[in-house]
């Protein structure tokens, strides 16, 4: 569960805002005044900025640091934002303002090296999954920057884990970040590094520092600023320049890259930078949606299923013969990920000890093919839809709007701008405390 903590000297305030994040899920715990000791054990912190601005650059290297003023201004949040806030909203602050801005900094700020010294499993016996088994283990032990592609939920980062796990760096860190969630003018700094200055004594050390001697994996690199894209092709080149900084300094790291967008497509329309594509494809492995590796489906649905039973203390559970053909004959417009989802909602319904069914899959046999360009159509704009109108239908009682999102794979400010597109208000539940950590 995610750990707030709040710094107000206005109770009233403090207590509303506390209150608002607590609905979503949140572990809030709430601070009059400024007391360092306990700010590490937050995993995000909200301050009003007179409580807390001449002491952030301290604050902001034991937590992601989010100022609220009521006196904002362009002077004031570019100061803060220099001196290591992560964002700056001014006061009042809307509950999904904030909730937007917790979302960024603790998607992006909370670094957590993954050392695999055992090779990543990936399920299935299909020729497909076969071959990318095989490219993995001959592309791991080179240091060659790699570019995956594939749809959303195909399993770009599991595949980015193996190519770690079967690398000469295994033994370091791979950190990851996704260039969607990080704010264009807030990513170099993030990635790079900021370099000292008059009223910044201290170095901030970015994630390319961070993963040196390792490997860094960038999900959806097509969202990368132009500026931002500049410096990675240095880094591509084993040179790290930190944002302020003159001089570019040595780096060893490998790069990992992966796009669900046409990134060819991309450069020719001067959206992508020709030069650093083709560094990042050297080595370029293409994921294959689900609906193409049937033979799998099973395979990965049942220790799917495993996996949640054993998460949710549900044993007993079973995949029955009528939900495995609806799920051979489904098209999975989601992937993996969409599987994923289908399973968690099907053990959190299901009785101790039941059958699986397609009722509790909630998913229905794809209709028969249509001509490509109707079909097409279709699977991206109504199959997509629907899904997402029925996962949100069902799951809404039981999950947090923060946690709906991150079931869909998309963020918070996404889930609430398709909510109001296709017309689904969120209804209103009661008032409820901090949610068990699942």
């Amino acid at each position: 569960m995610t750990r707030i903590l709040i710094i107000d000297n206005d109770a009233n305030r403090r207590t509303a805002m506390a209150s608002e994040l607590r609905e979503q899920g949140l572990e809030v715990s709430e601070q009059s005044d400024l007391i360092l000791d306990t700010l590490s054990a937050a995993d995000a912190i909200v301050a009003v900025d007179e409580m807390i601005i001449e002491a952030l650059n301290s604050v902001a290297d034991l937590a992601p640091t989010i100022l609220l003023s009521a006196t904002p201004s362009v002077k004031a949040s570019v100061a803060a934002l220099q001196a290591g806030a992560k964002d700056y909203l001014a006061l009042p602050a809307s509950s999904s303002d904030l909730m937007a801005a917790i979302e960024r900094a603790t998607a992006y700020s909370v670094r957590k090296p993954v050392v695999a010294s055992e090779p990543v499993e990936m399920l299935g016996s299909s020729e497909i999954m076969d071959t990318l088994r095989q490219r993995i283990a001959k592309i791991g032990p080179t240091d060659s920057p790699v570019l995956i592609l594939g749809q959303s939920g195909t399993g770009k980062e599991l595949v980015a884990r193996g190519i770690h796990a079967a690398s000469n760096r295994s033994h370091a860190p791979l950190i990851t970040l996704n260039c969607a969630t990080v704010p264009p003018n807030l990513i170099e700094s993030e990635l790079f590094g900021l370099a000292a200055y008059e009223n910044r004594q201290q170095e901030s050390i970015g994630l390319v520092e961070a993963a040196s001697g390792g490997t860094l994996f960038l999900d959806e690199i097509a969202e990368l600023p132009a500026s931002a894209q500049a410096r990675l092709l240095q880094v591509v080149q084993g040179e790290n320049r930190k944002v302020g900084q003159a001089q570019s300094l040595p780096v060893d790291v490998r790069i990992i890259a992966a796009t669900h967008k046409d990134l060819k497509a991309l450069t020719e329309s001067g959206e992508f930078r020709s030069d650093l594509f083709y560094r990042l494809n050297v080595l370029c492995l293409e994921l294959s949606p689900l609906q193409g590796r049937r033979k799998d489906i099973i395979d990965i649905g049942e220790r799917l299923l495993a996996e949640t039973c054993r998460r949710l203390n549900k044993p007993g559970l079973v995949l029955g013969e009528q939900a495995k053909e609806v799920m051979l004959e489904y098209h999975w417009p989601g992937n993996v990920r969409e599987l994923s989802n289908a399973i968690e909602r099907a053990v959190i319904l299901a009785d101790d000890g039941a059958v699986i069914t397609q009722s509790l899959l909630a998913i229905e046999p794809t209709p028969p093919e249509q001509p490509e360009g109707m079909r097409e159509a279709e699977d991206s704009q109504t199959s997509l839809e629907d899904y997402f109108v029925r996962f949100v239908q069902d799951n809404e009682l039981l999950l947090t709007e923060t946690e709906l999102a991150a079931k869909l794979g998309i963020s918070r400010k996404s889930l609430w701008e398709r909510r109001q597109r296709l017309n689904i208000p969120r209804k209103k539940t009661q008032q409820r405390g901090p949610r068990e950590s699942s």
